[in-house]
């Protein structure tokens, strides 16, 4: 029989998608062309060209150097001014709600970055378009963008950003995909793509390798696991991470539901065959919705376990004052960020919250608006390197991101670097958390969650060498 809990639509209303991931059985929805927070774009160059650029007024100002010779051919208008850059959104679809959190950081961004005189004097302008999760929206939009911008600075979805990188290696044109896919770390897919971030494969090595040591602490020596995930690269990706640490731990595998949630559709027979199996630890990669369902059905039948997944799990609807799973949540679950929160100390994460204070006070303090820092910053160093090349051109700007040793985020993400072998470069830390009902009534946390540890790394994840991703896109 379907098992229904009331708490299930509060957790719907309120709950906020944290990743961009893959999936089949999303839903497609007509695309819109809404361009937030952009102007009507200049004409771009027609053709290659090589000219003097305009003087400058910026912290990248070379006042004293004589004035380089700048080539271009496709969105970079040196008379105008202007740097055009494509942004591949969801803005509509399954994931717009955390996309659009997203594109409130990136806007936050750049305004600051053109207020203080662009890239070498050079503005940036960003050219949206709603793909609302589709593919084939993407592969449109892809298409009318190609001959405008010089880069694409944001591609939602894995399949989405697989579908053109055919086009992307034609044209020699970089994207940077809102996606933790392992295969962009797979030189045989990223050679236009600029990744960051511990991908769903490492993430959930940290986290399980991380339970199996509390478990340890805990008295239990041998603690079995539980896998369920959506189908797709996200949730195929993370459950093969989950596979890797047991294997590596000798742990057994009591339950694998991997592609087994699957959104719109009845899961609590997935959290009906999780409490049956007796499992310790449970690795979940959904999202709140299904999470909720998979969760309460095991609940429900008296399973205690130690419960964790990827970041797309959370919601604060789980520990808000009126949630009847807040006491259970905050006893169970562990949960995992690709970044430090919003609260943070460090100097980046402090210039991010005076810079959303004074160029977007209507946004709440969440999390996800760093991610639209980290595009805008990595985009931000290419686009300075390309000038300094000399080149900005779409292949020249794409070699300068190449070139890149290390992309430094100021503490707000952990530093990149987009030379070396793929194993030397492959990201490996995660920051874990714990529910904090009383930080989210305080009005301490926006998203409900303190950290208990920063910078992660498990041995598992620190001794993985890796060739090729985790799971493999078809």
């Amino acid at each position: 029989m379907k098992t229904r809990f009331k708490w299930l639509a509060m957790i719907m209303a309120l709950s906020l998608i944290a990743a961009s991931c893959g999936g089949d059985d999303q839903a497609e929805t007509p695309a819109t062309t809404a361009a937030p927070a952009t102007t009507a774009a200049p004409a771009t160059t027609a053709a290659p060209a090589t000219t003097a650029p305009p003087e400058e007024t910026t912290e990248d100002t070379m006042a004293e150097e004589e004035p380089m010779m700048i080539a271009t051919d496709i969105g970079v208008d040196l008379e105008a001014g202007v740097i055009k850059v494509g942004m591949l959104s969801d803005l509509t679809g399954p994931f717009g709600p955390a996309v659009n959190l997203l594109v409130a950081g990136v806007n936050t961004f750049w305004a600051d970055v053109n207020a203080r005189g662009g890239v070498h004097g050079l503005m940036v302008e960003l050219l949206y378009r709603d793909t609302a999760y589709s593919v084939d929206n993407h592969v449109q939009f892809f298409e009318e963008l190609r001959d405008e911008v010089v880069a694409f600075g944001h591609s939602t979805g894995s399949p989405h950003t697989i579908a053109i990188l055919p086009e992307l290696a034609e044209d020699g044109i970089l994207a940077i995909p809102l996606t933790w896919y392992s295969g962009w770390s797979d030189p045989d897919l990223n050679a236009n793509l600029l990744s960051h971030g511990t991908s769903y494969c490492i993430e959930a090595m940290n986290m399980i390798g991380y339970l199996s040591d509390v478990s340890g602490e805990n008295g239990v020596a041998d603690p079995t696991l539980a896998i369920a995930t959506f189908p797709g690269d996200y949730g195929l990706d993370s459950a093969a991470g989950a596979k890797i640490a047991a294997e590596a731990l000798g742990m057994e595998i009591v339950y694998d539901g991997s592609g087994q949630i699957i959104p719109s559709q009845d899961n609590a027979p997935v959290g009906n065959a999780i409490a049956q199996s007796g499992a310790d630890i449970v690795w979940v990669a959904a999202n709140p919705t299904t999470l909720a369902e998979v969760y309460g059905a095991a609940l429900a039948q008296g399973l205690v376990a130690k419960w964790s997944g990827t970041v797309a799990n959370w919601s604060p609807a789980f520990v808000a004052p009126d949630s009847p799973i807040k006491d259970a949540v905050t006893r169970d679950f562990y949960g995992a960020s690709y970044f430090p929160p919003y609260t943070d100390d460090s100097p980046g994460m402090q210039n991010l919250r005076d810079l959303m204070a004074q160029y977007a006070p209507e946004v709440p303090p969440i999390d996800y608006v760093i991610e639209g820092f980290v595009e805008g910053m990595i985009l931000h160093e290419a686009l300075k390197v390309a000038y300094e090349n000399g080149d900005m051109t779409q292949r020249g700007v794409l070699a300068a991101a190449k070139s890149m040793e290390e992309v430094d985020f100021g503490g707000i993400a952990p530093n990149e670097s987009y030379v070396g072998s793929p194993n030397e470069r492959l990201q490996r830390q995660t920051w874990i958390n714990r529910p904090d009902p009383e930080g989210l009534a305080a009005g301490t946390t926006a998203i409900g969650t303190r950290v208990i540890e920063s910078h992660y790394t498990h041995p598992i994840a620190a001794d993985y060498f890796f060739e090729e991703a985790c799971y493999k896109l078809s």
